[in-house]
């Protein structure tokens, strides 16, 4: 089976339909490692899309907080803002959607994380040494997680815990190997890596191949959109930028 695997799409549906486009009959199921809210113009528009497709999907740490399962005091003032416009903006039905998310999933060889599997909605996997304190926090030789916005591959490399980076070599498929890995395609909705373009990936379950990708979208439209939402500028603007 191929999965189309995807993460923070952020209310962005314009970056969610063009990854859906381009990876257009190249997979079967989807795996959404969650944040689908949260900062953009279409959180009900990105849940309805979602639902639309055959797929399992984890929550995020803005899904969570659209819920109010978060404290918001604890995100910057942007934001907040942008969380409680969510609040108000989400239908009763995406609702209960999103409060029906799971933290976590295991799926034969492959562990699912929003966060990291040792905290799963709010740790973030930013280098080797929070990765390597990770590996021990879940059995499967792989682990998908999001959250950072920014797509990397961590491997163990002894039975001592050492970790090491590596980037992504965008549409070049990657066999796994049964090597111990910590996976992340990136953001489709927030890229944070400097690069604007969505991020995503393809997995070959069986075959245990993963295929990093990026693909450019329409930046101007949803920063229209968030604009006629009157979503904070910072927000519209990080867009452009990748950060």
């Amino acid at each position: 089976m191929r999965v189309l695997v995807i993460s923070d799409i952020h209310a962005n549906s314009t970056a969610f339909e063009t990854v859906l486009e381009d990876a257009k009959n190249q997979w079967e199921y989807v795996w959404c490692l969650g944040d689908v809210v949260g900062y953009g113009p279409d959180p009900n528009e990105c849940c309805d899309l979602l639902q639309s497709l055959p797929h399992l999907c984890l929550a995020g740490n803005h899904d969570w907080a659209a819920l109010t399962r978060l404290d918001i005091r604890t995100f910057n003032a942007d934001a907040r803002r942008a969380v409680n416009w969510t609040r108000e903006t989400l239908t009763i039905d995406n609702i209960a959607y999103l409060e029906a998310l799971p933290t976590t999933f295991v799926l034969g060889s492959y562990t699912l994380a929003h966060a990291s599997p040792r905290e799963p909605i709010w740790e973030y996997i930013l280098d080797p040494l929070i990765a390597a304190l990770n590996f021990p926090h879940f059995e499967t030789p792989y682990c998908f997680v999001g959250h950072t916005h920014t797509p990397v591959i961590f491997q163990l490399t002894d039975d001592r815990g050492d970790t090491e980076a590596h980037q992504p070599v965008y549409r070049q498929p990657k066999h796994l190997n049964g090597q111990r890995l910590i996976i992340n395609p990136g953001s489709v909705g927030q890229p944070r890596d400097s690069n604007k373009d969505a991020a995503y990936g393809i997995l070959h379950v069986e075959d245990a191949v993963f295929e990093h990708r990026r693909v450019p979208y329409d930046i101007k439209a949803t920063q229209d959109r968030m604009r006629k939402h009157d979503l904070p500028e910072r927000l519209i603007t990080r867009l452009e930028h990748g950060w």
